[in-house]
């Protein structure tokens, strides 16, 4: 029984692994549906090329800093029990591996290929797993520090804070430094709307996350002896308030209602084990609202060039899942109670200040030594042109 039950946990978690990792494809088309013709192929070749150093770092340091965990032993050790530590490596990896997938959306169209595959490299290797080491595995007894304030850990079931948070206020200095696309905001006022190149693939993109979101969310749990339909149910009413009311306040917009669902995704993962599923559905409408209201107010009115929205999507949507995680899981909002809001509080600020710093220093770095940014003729050619020297339909680019 004892090997049946090590071979089924093997397996929930490789599945959910499995499941993450097809996310990375709805990054993927979500970037490539959003930035322009010229840069397609830009987006689909910088979510692999992610993704890949991204594995490679986090074998081999980035999981030990979060675990203290050494993979250079030998196989018949890596073997034991199924192999479930390894397992768990796969499926920790695609969280780890979302980091640079988030910041890429922000910094689309512009930045230099090569220099954010060194940031990926520090971000995945050192500054995601320092923080994950502290809210998912009691780093330097900080979580014990926070329970003996609060009378609470902080909470993040499934990474509201760990994950996207952390991801999203990393890309924001990110865009900052790196600044807003060529022609996007005139010296006359005027904005140009760098319109997406297609909705279908944006669209696709979107779903792809939706679905793997369910493996991202449920298989938090690790071991099959804690799967939770309370996790899964939680997860589709965030999604599903993040959708209607991005629906109404984005006046039908296609971006904001395939953002939607991932506005609410983002924000119930931090509670999605412990909330009622209407204070789930709550949580994921505010979450599309907040998307919507600071999507515009970051582009249109502050000028920060964030292609895709990563920091209101996942920065400020995953803070408030921190947050909202301490209130709706409460006994007084329905929830299964043993979170405490100050808790949430403080480990949600300890994120995202972490994130800014890791931010500012990585990226400044990089801009003050090797530069982030393409050439403006590089820029005006398109990324796919300039760095890959192909273009996404290169038949058709002939024929015409």
């Amino acid at each position: 029984m004892e090997a049946l039950k090590q071979g089924a946990d093997a397996l929930f978690i490789l599945l959910g692994a499995i499941m993450v990792l097809a996310m990375h494809a709805g990054f993927a088309f979500l970037e490539l549906g959003t930035v322009r013709k010229k840069n397609q192929v830009n987006a689909l070749v910088k979510i692999l090329v992610d993704f890949s150093v991204s594995t490679v770092v986090y074998f081999a340091v980035g999981y030990g800093v979060a675990y203290g965990t050494s993979f250079f032993v030998s196989a018949e050790t890596l073997a034991a029990k199924n192999g479930y530590e390894l397992v768990k490596f796969f499926f920790l990896l695609t969280f780890a591996a979302a980091i640079p997938a988030i910041i890429s959306g922000g910094i689309a169209e512009r930045a230099k290929f090569w220099p954010q595959l060194i940031a990926t490299a520090v971000i995945v290797g050192f500054v995601y797993p320092f923080f994950e080491g502290i809210a998912w595995n009691n780093a330097f007894g900080i979580q014990d520090w926070i329970k003996a304030s609060t009378g609470e850990n902080f909470r993040d079931f499934a990474g509201s804070i760990v994950v996207h948070a952390v991801g999203g206020w990393i890309a924001l200095p990110a865009v900052i430094l790196l600044g807003a696309r060529s022609n996007r905001y005139r010296k006359d006022g005027a904005i140009s709307a760098h319109p997406p190149s297609s909705i279908p693939f944006l669209a696709l993109g979107a779903w792809i996350l939706c679905v793997g979101w369910f493996g991202f969310n449920v298989m938090s749990a690790q071991k099959i002896e804690n799967i939770s339909g309370l996790v899964a149910v939680n997860s589709l009413m965030a999604m599903v308030g993040g959708t209607l009311v991005a629906l109404m306040l984005g006046k039908n917009d296609p971006g904001f209602v395939h953002n939607g669902p991932l506005a609410g995704l983002v924000a119930v993962c931090a509670g999605s084990d412990i909330m009622h599923p209407l204070g789930a559905l709550v949580v994921g409408g505010i979450a599309g609202a907040i998307f919507v209201v600071m999507f515009t107010l970051t582009q249109n009115k502050w000028k920060i060039d964030d292609v895709l929205g990563v920091w209101p999507l996942h920065g400020l949507c995953g803070t408030w899942g921190g947050i909202a995680a301490g209130i709706f899981g409460s006994k007084a909002f329905g929830g299964m109670g043993g979170v405490s809001l100050s808790a949430q509080l403080i480990g949600t600020a300890m994120g995202v200040a972490w994130a800014v710093i890791g931010g500012i220093v990585v990226y400044y770095v990089l801009k003050l030594t090797m530069g982030l940014r393409m050439t403006q003729e590089e820029e005006y050619e398109g990324a796919d042109l300039s760095i890959h020297k192909i273009g996404a339909s290169p038949d058709r680019e002939v024929n015409w």
